[in-house]
């Protein structure tokens, strides 16, 4: 069970790492937009590319969230029983930590781009 649940979250890190390409790529185009008014698009460009530092940010803890829940069911023995729950529940961020929230980024709706 848990190393299936670790598989589904590389799955969704991987699906938020092309979103972020995604992205990166919607920047440029605007960016390259030609007949658009150059400020405008630069301010679009701009909240997209916020976003996309933001989506970035959580695709980070997201892999240092799994790496530590690698290491801990490494060290995981049968002299030693760990509740396995009780490692996803320690982290920190709350897409992983909380079963609910599980995979379940790619079905919700982005918020506001913030400064962080």
């Amino acid at each position: 069970m848990a190393m299936q649940r670790l598989a589904t979250e590389l799955e969704e890190t991987a699906r938020q790492t092309a979103v972020l390409v995604d992205g990166i790529n919607q920047a440029l185009q605007i960016l390259a937009e030609t007949g658009v008014d150059p400020e405008s698009a630069r301010q679009r460009a701009m909240t997209q590319i916020v976003k996309t530092l933001q989506d970035q940010d959580r695709i980070e803890q997201r892999c240092r969230g799994l790496a530590s829940v690698v290491r801990q069911l490494d060290g995981i023995n049968a002299a030693q029983p760990r509740d396995i729950d009780a490692i996803w529940a320690g982290l920190t961020l709350d897409e992983l930590r909380l079963p609910a929230l599980s995979g379940i980024a790619a079905h919700l709706k982005s918020g506001e781009a913030e400064l962080f």
